[in-house]
């Protein structure tokens, strides 16, 4: 096991009248074997860090995640029976849009990322908006080394396919759930039909969101992530896709999973 050293970078950032310091351990992503073990791509890293500030811009490059975090909020809430005082933790959290929706609902939410710059963008959106989330910055392995079966719920939403290693991050979120909880991926299909939604129509033709957002070879079957599923305590109980019309312009979710698709899972 390696050894970090990390740079803790302290952002001062207004809010109101009063000055606020951020704190955030930040790992030295330039070390190769540190990208290995803490298993981060830097590029990815860079690549979100760089429009971090326009992660609530709701007509931003992060808008069609917010046009379709209603229906992932609305998925999870049905499977899991509501989420009202449910302690959750949101892997992948970014800017916080699904984490601070959760915490709206009255869940006890922490937001785990590598990104410092999305990071401090979702603590200062969660002070103005007064919905309280935690947000920590390590990798999900780290966590669940920290914190096993802690949670009730853990939610890992378009992540997976921006890790080099998404099997130990299905691992992790398994370690992190309690007994009979509740662990939820979301991800694209690995096809021709994803390839030229994704990242043909989503990012060249329809320009919904930066070009090199997706990198089609990381995309992951459902074959595979239930493969990876069943390698852990988790069992795989329902599977739903999420579509999009762009004549009508419109999101909904149904039982095609051919691009896009969110799969639940229990811990038994």
């Amino acid at each position: 096991m390696y050894e970090h050293e990390q740079l803790n970078i302290v952002h001062r950032v207004k809010f109101g009248n009063a000055g606020i310091d951020i704190d955030i351990g930040a790992p030295d992503m330039n070390d190769t074997q540190d990208q290995t073990y803490l298993n981060v791509d830097k590029q990815e890293i860079e690549k979100f860090e760089s429009i971090a500030s326009r992660w609530w811009d709701l007509e931003g490059e992060f808008a069609p995640l917010h046009r379709i975090n209603p229906l992932r909020l609305g998925y999870i809430m049905q499977r899991v029976e509501g989420i009202f005082g449910k302690k959750i933790l949101d892997v992948g959290c970014g800017g916080g849009i699904l984490s601070e929706s959760m915490a709206r609902e009255g869940a006890e939410v922490t937001g785990l990322d590598m990104g410092a710059d999305p990071l401090m963008v979702a603590r200062l959106h969660s002070l103005e908006s007064g919905i309280p989330v935690e947000y920590v910055q390590e990798t999900v392995e780290q966590h669940a080394d920290k914190y096993p079966q802690t949670y009730d719920i853990v939610t890992c939403m378009e992540m997976l396919e921006h890790v080099p290693d998404p099997q130990s991050v299905v691992r992790a979120c398994a370690k992190l759930v309690k007994p009979g909880g509740h662990v939820i991926f979301s991800t694209i299909n690995r096809n021709k039909k994803a390839w030229l939604m994704a990242v043909v129509g989503a990012e060249y033709v329809m320009k919904m969101v930066p070009k090199g957002t997706h990198d089609a070879k990381k995309f992951i079957r459902p074959s595979e992530l239930i493969g990876w599923v069943d390698r852990t305590p988790l069992k795989d109980k329902h599977i739903i896709g999420l579509h999009y019309n762009p004549i009508t312009d419109k999101f909904w979710l149904g039982p095609n999973v051919d691009v896009n698709y969110m799969l639940h899972t229990i811990s038994e």
